[in-house]
């Protein structure tokens, strides 16, 4: 008997887009996760033009995702806990517009969602939330060599220093909706 799977998808911003990838690549009823650039004026954006900050687009993440086993509203929970969505164009020490927070929304329910969500979200941190929503515009997707980089590359240093610990805190946190 063959089933009938519908994915829809999510594009998330919220600093580099390996620390996004490396988390929502273990959350149960995610299909797929790809980074990519969104949210700029230049088509076929390159990493070093985005990192250049003159392109406007951030580093995103699109995420594919079952919504009969994952809803949008726990992706955008998920995404709240693992950066910090009231820092202006930062997270750690990555500074500029290219990681910037932000939720590109698909359909006219994502955007309702994503505004409650910030709204309960407001009452959780101490400084306002700053995260961008905007409908979704183009995506590019990033170069090969940045897909699963943390996967591939555990013991570099940003990835042992940055990326890692948000993956612990999301395993911690979230232990119920691993993989």
């Amino acid at each position: 008997m063959a089933t009938n799977t519908t994915t829809e998808v999510a594009v998330l911003g919220g600093g580099c887009f390996w620390c996004l990838e490396a988390v929502y690549l273990q959350v149960r009823g995610v299909t797929h996760v790809e980074s990519g650039y969104s949210g700029g004026q230049s088509g076929a954006p390159t990493y070093e033009q985005v990192c250049g900050g003159g392109t406007g687009h951030a580093e995103v993440v699109r995420v594919e995702f079952d919504p009969a086993l994952i809803n949008y509203r726990d992706l955008l929970e998920i995404f709240f806990t693992i950066h910090d969505p009231t820092t202006l164009n930062r997270q750690g020490n990555d500074c500029g517009t290219q990681y910037r927070s932000v939720i590109f929304y698909q359909s006219p329910e994502q955007e309702a969602t994503a505004r409650q969500v910030m709204a309960e979200m407001a009452n959780v941190w101490d400084a306002p939330i700053v995260t961008e929503l905007q409908p979704a515009p183009a995506y590019y997707k990033a170069e090969d060599y940045h897909q699963d980089y943390f996967r591939q590359h555990p013991l570099q240093g940003y990835c042992a220093f940055v990326v890692e610990p948000k993956v612990a805190k999301f395993r911690k946190i979230f232990s119920a909706r691993l993989k």
